[in-house]
């Protein structure tokens, strides 16, 4: 066997193997600089794209949660759309969990979760109803203590429930996509936040395609671009809309 071309240190060798999760496609890529290893290539893009999109969710809700404080209102952002993501987002952590897939694979959904969890208290403080925002974040922290247990939910059952989910993302989307048609734009909805949901469910597929195998989350993923992409299409149409609302509320305030 050659010598590596590089050699890193021992530390960052376990590393860099852990996250590409294959010691072997390490080897090829990272040691011997072999970038005809298509499997490997492809394993390490996904890895690639998948910690970009765990890091991307890990601020994907922030300018959102900035736009509610700021304004002091929640106009344009449905509490009903945010409770249903949140919902399914809930399942889809403990679907992931239990099925032992790869972190990189599924990880921005436990970011956007307790981002989601921040907007769902902000939405019915500004709307002067904070009984309703401790009630929905209690209800969600029991639905996934319940779907932890596996003497409460067997393995069967939660990939039933995941499979639920998938029309829950959707109709989660409608409220919000009905509201900006209704409203004529897009409130306090960040753009930031909508784009970013497309992007990633574009890459998701891909990631999905590369490592998980799982049909479910497949269509899932596939059916979430859908309708990620009416939200990004109200976006730009909706955009000179929505400059002239905001510029209306700071001139209120």
């Amino acid at each position: 066997m050659e010598s590596p071309i590089v050699k890193l240190p021992k530390p960052v060798k376990d590393l860099a193997s852990f996250i590409l999760g294959s010691p072997y496609c390490y080897e090829e890529i990272v040691e011997n600089l072999n970038f005809s290893n298509v499997p490997c290539l492809k394993l390490g893009l996904s890895k690639g794209i998948g910690m970009g999109i765990v890091f991307g969710g890990c601020i994907v809700k922030v300018p959102q949660v900035q736009k509610i404080i700021s304004a002091k209102s929640a106009l344009g952002v449905s509490f009903l759309s945010y409770f249903l993501e949140t919902l399914s987002y809930i399942v889809t952590i403990s679907y992931n969990l239990r099925s032992n897939n790869p972190f990189s694979t599924w990880g921005e959904t436990l970011a956007i979760t307790l981002q989601n969890m921040v907007i769902l208290m902000l939405l019915p403080f500004y709307a002067g109803k904070p009984s309703r925002a401790i009630l929905s974040i209690l209800s969600l922290a029991g639905l996934y203590y319940v779907l932890s247990r596996q003497d409460i939910v067997p393995s069967e059952l939660l990939g039933t429930l995941y499979t639920s989910t998938i029309p829950i993302v959707l109709i989660s989307r409608v409220p919000q996509i009905y509201s900006n048609f209704s409203n004529g734009h897009t409130g306090q909805l960040s753009a930031f936040t909508v784009f970013n949901y497309f992007l990633g469910a574009v890459a998701r597929i891909f990631t999905t395609l590369q490592e998980v195998k799982d049909n479910k989350i497949l269509i899932g993923f596939i059916l979430s671009l859908g309708v990620n992409s009416i939200l990004a299409l109200q976006m730009v149409y909706y955009w000179n809309s929505k400059q002239t609302v905001a510029a209306k509320a700071k001139k209120d305030n």
